[in-house]
C-alpha cells in the first residue's frame, strides 16, 4: 500500500493580538498574501514538472475576538457587536478586496465592546483554485489533462465549509465551540467571487455598493446614457464606467468595447473611488437567475440592491408606462423554499421605500396625489411559468385577486427575499409593460409614447433612489429589521 504524501506548508507569524484595526487588517493581508503566494509558487512547479513528490497546504488567515461582558451601549446599533459573551471567529479570503470593510468592521468591535483583536492563520486550507483565482491569467486545467489529480496535491472546494448556513441560522458552532464572527466563510466568498465573473464578465472589485437589477436590455442602454452624463460633471462624484469585459472608460467621448462573447449577465458599473458608485446586473428574465446574481453579489457586502424593470399590471386602471411601488410580495418563485419558506414575511424598508417614492416625485415632477396617476404601491406577485396567462385562469387569478397585487414579474420577490436573507437592504420599482388580464397583451407596436417616456425614466429614477440611499447614515439603511436573534457581528 502506498505512503499517503506529506504536507508542505508556508511558515507564517503565531496568532497576534491587535488594538487598531488597521493593523489587524495589514497582517490579514500578509498572511493571505504568504499563503496564495506559496501556493501559486508550487502550482506553478508542479504544472512545468509535471510530477508532485508531496502534498502542498495554506491555510485562510482569521481574525478572532473573546468578549467577556454583555454590550452596554447603544440599543440601537444593528452590527458591529455580539449578542452574548464568547469566542468569535471569522475565515477571511481577499483581504486587499475587502480592506475597508474589514477596516469597518473591525473597528466597531474594538469601539462596542472595548477589546483587541487576534489575527493568525486559520484550521481551514485555502482550496488552488481560490488561491488561484485571485491572480488574473491563471487558470487551472481541467481533470484528466494531467497525469495526476490536482486533489493529490492541493486542497480542492469543500462543500462542508461553503454554504450558506450561517445566514440561513442553521450554522452549529465551530468544531472549537466558538461563534460565527461573518455571514460567510471564507470559502463562501471565494466561490461567489469566482461565480460573478463567470456570470458578468467583470471582476469583483469592479462592484459598486449599489446595485441595481434589471429584466430588460432598455435599462442598460439608457444607463450608459446617464453614466456618459454623469462623467461629463466633475461634481458627480463619479469617476468611470466599467462594461462587461473589464473594459473602463473615464470621459464621456470614450467608446465602450465589448467582449466578443457577452456574459449571460451583463454588468456595468458606475464608479466612484470610495466604492459607493452604483452597478447594473441585467439578470435576464426568470427567478433562478434572479437568485444566482444576488447569492454571488452577497457575498460583497453591498448596501442596498433595487430592481428596476418591467411587470404585468393587474389592474384596470393602469396603463402601459405606469410604475408599481412594491410594499410586499406574493412568492411563488419556487427557487428560496428551502432556504427560506413562503411564510416568513418580507416587509418593505421605510427608508428604500422613502427613497424610492421621493426619487419618482422629482424625475416626474408629480407629487402628492397627481403621483397616484402614474404609479401604484402594493403588492408584486412573483411566479417561475413566464407562460403563466395559458393555463386555467381560475386558480392563478383568484390567488392574485386575494393578495391584492397590483404587478406580477418573475424576479422581484427573489430579489427582495434574498436581501432579507442576506441582510442586505431591497426594493421593488416597476414599469408596466402590458397587462395581460385586461386584453393588453406584451405585443410588437403596443407600446404608446407615454409607455416610451416612461421607461427612459425609470432607470433615471434607480439611480436617484440610490444616490439618495447613499446620503443616508449606514446605521438607517441597515437596520434592526434585517438582523434575527443569534446574529454575527460583520455586517
Amino acid at each position: 500500500m502506498t505512503a499517503p504524501l506529506s504536507f508542505l506548508t508556508p511558515e507564517t507569524p503565531a496568532p497576534e493580538l491587535f488594538t487598531t484595526a488597521e493593523a489587524a487588517v495589514a497582517r490579514l493581508e500578509e498572511l493571505y498574501a504568504q499563503a496564495t503566494d506559496f501556493l501559486l509558487e508550487r502550482f506553478n512547479d508542479v504544472l512545468n514538472t509535471g510530477r508532485a513528490g508531496r502534498r502542498f497546504r495554506a491555510f485562510y488567515p482569521e481574525v478572532r475576538i473573546a468578549v467577556t461582558s454583555y454590550l452596554k451601549g447603544d440599543s440601537r446599533l444593528s452590527f458591529g457587536h455580539v449578542a452574548v459573551p464568547g469566542t468569535y471567529v471569522a475565515t477571511i479570503t481577499r483581504p486587499d478586496l475587502f480592506r475597508n470593510y474589514l477596516t469597518e468592521q473591525i473597528g466597531l468591535l474594538m469601539k462596542n465592546h472595548d477589546i483587541g483583536v487576534t489575527v493568525g492563520p486559520s484550521a481551514t486550507p485555502i482550496p488552488v483554485h481560490f488561491a488561484v483565482a485571485s491572480r488574473h491569467g491563471v487558470v487551472i486545467p481541467q481533470e484528466g489533462v494531467l497525469d495526476f489529480s490536482l486533489r493529490d496535491v492541493f486542497d480542492v472546494p469543500d462543500l462542508s465549509s461553503m454554504n450558506d448556513d450561517i445566514v440561513n441560522g442553521t450554522a452549529g458552532p465551530n468544531p472549537d465551540g466558538s461563534g460565527h464572527l461573518a455571514p460567510f466563510t471564507a470559502q463562501r466568498v471565494d466561490y461567489s467571487l469566482a461565480r460573478l465573473s463567470h456570470y458578468t464578465a467583470t471582476a469583483a472589485e469592479q462592484f459598486q455598493n449599489y446595485v441595481l437589477f434589471t429584466n430588460y436590455q432598455f435599462y442598460v442602454e439608457e444607463f450608459e446614457k446617464v453614466a456618459r452624463q454623469m462623467l461629463a460633471d466633475p461634481a458627480s462624484g463619479y469617476t468611470s464606467f466599467t462594461g462587461p469585459g473589464n473594459h473602463e472608460i473615464f470621459s464621456p467621448d470614450e467608446a465602450l468595447m465589448a467582449p466578443a462573447k457577452m456574459p449571460q449577465m451583463p454588468t456595468y458599473h458606475l464608479k466612484r473611488p470610495d466604492g459607493n458608485g452604483i452597478t447594473l446586473v441585467n439578470i435576464g428574465i426568470g427567478p433562478s437567475n434572479a437568485k444566482t446574481a444576488t447569492d454571488h453579489i452577497a457575498v460583497l457586502r453591498p448596501h442596498a440592491w433595487l430592481m428596476v424593470g418591467h411587470c404585468a399590471g393587474l389592474r384596470n386602471s393602469q396603463r402601459l408606462g405606469d410604475f408599481v411601488l412594491a410594499h410586499a410580495y406574493l412568492r411563488e418563485d419556487g427557487v428560496l423554499d428551502d432556504d427560506l419558506p413562503v411564510w416568513v414575511p418580507i416587509p418593505a424598508l421605510a427608508e428604500v421605500q422613502v427613497a424610492l417614492q421621493d426619487a419618482v416625485a422629482e424625475v416626474t415632477r408629480l407629487e402628492g396625489y397627481e403621483l397616484k396617476r402614474i404609479m401604484r404601491t402594493g403588492t408584486v406577485a412573483t411566479i417561475a411559468n413566464r407562460n403563466w396567462e395559458l393555463r386555467d385562469q381560475s386558480g392563478p387569478v383568484h390567488r392574485l385577486s386575494l393578495s391584492r397585487a397590483v404587478g406580477l414579474d418573475m424576479e422581484s420577490a427573489t430579489i427582495a427575499a434574498n436581501g432579507f436573507r442576506f441582510r442586505v437592504p431591497y426594493g421593488t420599482l416597476l414599469c408596466v409593460s402590458d397587462k395581460p388580464l385586461h386584453g393588453e397583451l406584451k405585443l410588437p407596436g403596443m407600446a404608446t409614447e407615454f409607455y416610451r417616456t416612461q421607461v427612459a425614466s425609470h432607470l433615471q429614477i434607480g439611480v436617484r433612489a440610490m444616490e439618495k440611499l447613499r446620503a443616508m447614515p449606514l446605521e438607517r439603511i441597515h437596520s434592526r429589521k434585517l438582523r434575527s436573534f443569534d446574529e454575527a457581528a460583520f455586517l
